[in-house]
């Protein structure tokens, strides 16, 4: 069913077709589903996780026909910290679906082992940084290329490239380091390439989230059920992947076509100091 079946860029009258990286669950799984939701055909990124990723594709394809959308659900296997895996991504995109009209960069680990700053070790730094902050930032450069051709070929076509940052952009843990580090990075390779993008029409952004219910949280529920309850956020619940999405979702239909390099809280009111 989520075989790639190659076909040739056509105008506006296809779907739009969008790409997210370390789809098959969590956040990722929560803005397909969104997005499917939107009508977008999509490409279900995964790294090691083929059941999972085939399950989102279930999900989205049945959330797309509830609403009245036909949709398109490729799966794809690449890890984004390599160079030839994020050069087939971006083909099979191409040779599967057509077009890349939307380009979410989701795909991140947290930071292994969670050790002290002090006990970081180098080859932890760059096993997380090659994932969280080298990938976005060369798939960003591959899709880009090919959403300029895209926009030459069809001037309607108004092409997007989100990045799925985090509140440890600005929030420091001193256990993760790596993690804070490569999110901060993020930021800027967001305005990089708003900045470089704009003279095409290819508005970048950066969606930034606070604490989501996720696999990658599990590890310390209890923690932050009791600062939630204590006041981390202004909005006191756990985020759901879903809230992610739905501002992934507002984007990718052009809510905000007046602005670019912005960067999208999801964090309940987290970055709102109160006195």
């Amino acid at each position: 069913m989520f075989i790639a079946r190659p076909v040739l860029y056509a105008a506006s009258r296809m779907n739009r077709v969008a790409l997210i990286t370390g789809a098959s669950r969590g956040i990722g799984r929560g803005i397909s589903l969104e997005l499917a939701a939107e009508g977008l055909d999509l490409v279900v990124n995964y790294a090691g996780n083929e059941t999972a990723a085939a399950e989102t594709a279930r999900r989205c394809t049945e959330r797309a026909a509830a609403v009245g959308h036909t949709i398109r659900v490729e799966v794809c296997q690449a890890d984004v910290g390599q160079a030839a895996d994020r050069n087939r991504l971006i083909r099979f995109t191409r040779e599967s679906l057509g077009r890349l009209d939307l380009l979410v960069n989701n795909a991140g680990i947290t930071s292994i082992g969670r050790a002290d700053l002090l006990d970081a070790t180098e080859e932890n730094w760059d096993a997380l940084m090659a994932i969280n902050l080298k990938g976005p930032f060369f798939l960003s450069q591959l899709a880009a290329q090919l959403m300029i051709e895209q926009v030459k070929a069809d001037e309607e076509c108004h092409p997007k490239i989100i990045n799925i940052s985090s509140v440890s952009a600005h929030a420091v843990s001193t256990n993760r380091g790596d993690y804070c580090v490569a999110k901060a990075g993020l930021g800027m390779v967001t305005r990089l390439f708003a900045a470089r993008l704009a003279e095409h029409g290819i508005n970048v952004y950066e969606v930034c989230p606070g604490v989501i219910t996720s696999d990658m949280t599990a590890p310390v529920k209890e923690k932050y059920d009791q600062l939630i309850a204590d006041g981390l956020t202004l909005i006191r619940r756990w985020g759901e992947p879903a809230d992610v999405g739905r501002a992934v979702a507002a984007l990718a239909r052009d809510s905000f076509p007046f602005t670019t390099g912005e960067v999208f809280n999801v964090d309940g009111g987290f970055h709102v100091r109160t006195l």
